[in-house]
């Protein structure tokens, strides 16, 4: 590993690590494994989280890798929706899960919000009767600015919702338009008002740093909008360029003088603006929670989802494409939405690839993803795994603090330019075989 060259050039290919090992590494013939961990009783003391991936979206953004779909009719959401209930349902009645409590739910997509009011009052009413979250920690939200009314969003907070996660990514008409974003600035402002009028415990809003037309000026402008609306918690991505997306495509087609029609801000400019948010909203009483994350009161806001996932919890990954965590094993349900609804239409649980996990894939799991935080607490992994990760891992993180991206005492704490470049510093605690591959 070496330090950050001057100029690094935004290419096709997966950025952010968000699970370990690989998605690459996970293989249909792992399902039974993921079956025999469902058939199971679940490991002491562990919390269980559910997520539910709404795949509906008014638009395609032309930087999205998700599975989600722009063309299903009133007709193919119910019978979506009754596919994940029932989802849901067999996942209650396994080892694993029945008469365990919730400890987050996390809605995401695609675009949850997409569902009307009524189908959200009739999906909730229904998963709740099966797996009640009345008693969750965290109810999360994903949303559009653009599909919300104040009926909804109040129905979405009558049934437990607790953290809206609005998708703004940038306040420009003209930069949000090129990008595929379905939503118009107007927007932005009327959704959150009346988000904050009806008074959501936590209001978090996304930015994307890097987005296809932005410039300084532009990035000024979002981050002080921003500061003005003053959410609970702010969460900054970097544009990246997964390979299935319409930006990637078009990278490949040039134009009448040789230059592609995507031009992408370098990594070093990227995190120049994220590290210029950060100033920012530090000076305006932000705390940094991760690298991609600021909270303007640590002692109140948290992200309960994000820190269980980091620290080993288990997930149940229902929807099509879905991803989860089991009494130690990762699993993928299928990703094509006709296996998806006919599987559970014959009553089977819709899995496609899983990945049991070693001991030390599962420690290497948790040291990674806790290292986004910004700090490592050691004694964690001492009392957790019995395992020294200064030692274990002594060469990566003694050229980390060469770097200057991390100091080292008895915990680990990176530095503002460690933070701002976290993901790629991680594949350097990789095992050998999963370095270098495709992440996906």
């Amino acid at each position: 590993m070496t330090a950050e060259p001057t100029k690094e050039k935004t290419s096709p290919g997966n950025y952010f690590v968000a699970n370990y090992p690989p998605f690459s590494a996970w293989q249909p013939a792992h399902v039974p494994d993921a079956e025999a961990a469902m058939h199971s009783a679940p490991e002491p003391a562990t919390p269980l989280g559910l997520y539910l991936h709404i795949p509906f979206c008014r638009k395609r953004c032309k930087f999205c890798y998700f599975r989600v779909y722009t063309d299903k009719n009133a007709r193919d959401v119910e019978t979506y929706l009754d596919a994940l209930t029932r989802e849901v349902e067999l996942y209650a009645r396994l080892p694993v899960a029945e008469g365990r409590p919730l400890h987050f739910v996390y809605f995401g997509g695609g675009t949850p919000s997409y569902l009307s009011a009524t189908q959200l009052g009739d999906l909730f009413a229904r998963l709740q009767a099966v797996m009640p979250w009345d008693q969750a920690a965290e109810v999360t939200f994903e949303c559009e600015p653009g599909t919300l009314q104040e009926h909804k969003l109040q129905a979405l907070k009558e049934k437990g919702v607790t953290r809206l996660s609005l998708g703004i990514e940038n306040f420009d008409d003209r930069i949000l338009e090129s990008n595929g974003r379905a939503h118009l600035s107007s927007e932005i402002f009327r959704a959150y008002r009346w988000a904050r009028d009806l008074g959501f415990d936590q209001i978090n809003i996304d930015l994307i740093a890097g987005m296809v037309g932005e410039t300084w000026d532009n990035w000024r402008e979002c981050v002080r909008k921003t500061i003005d609306l003053a959410p609970e918690s702010v969460t900054i991505y970097q544009m990246e360029l997964p390979f299935n997306t319409v930006f990637t495509k078009e990278l490949h087609v040039l134009g009448s003088d040789g230059s592609p029609p995507v031009a992408v801000a370098d990594w070093s400019t990227k995190r120049a603006w994220v590290g210029f948010a950060f100033e920012e909203l530090e000076k305006a009483g932000y705390e940094v929670s991760s690298g991609y994350t600021m909270v303007r009161d640590r002692s109140r806001t948290r992200f309960v989802y994000r820190d269980c996932l980091w620290h080993g919890a288990d997930m149940l990954g229902t929807g099509v494409a879905s991803f989860g965590h089991v009494n130690g094993v990762h699993v993928q349900n299928v990703d094509a939405w006709e296996n998806y609804v006919d599987m559970l239409q014959a009553g089977k649980l819709p899995l496609g690839r899983a990945l049991p996990l070693t001991p030390r894939q599962r420690l290497i799991r948790e040291m990674i993803l806790q290292l986004k935080t910004g700090r490592l607490e050691t004694r964690y992994f001492q009392e957790k795994f019995g395992v020294s990760v200064r030692d274990e891992f002594a060469e990566a993180f003694e050229q980390m603090a060469r770097d200057q991206f991390a100091a080292l005492g008895d915990d680990v704490v990176l530095t503002r330019q460690g933070l701002l470049q976290v993901d790629r510093l991680l594949p350097a605690f990789f095992e050998p075989e999963f370095r270098g591959g495709r992440y996906t």
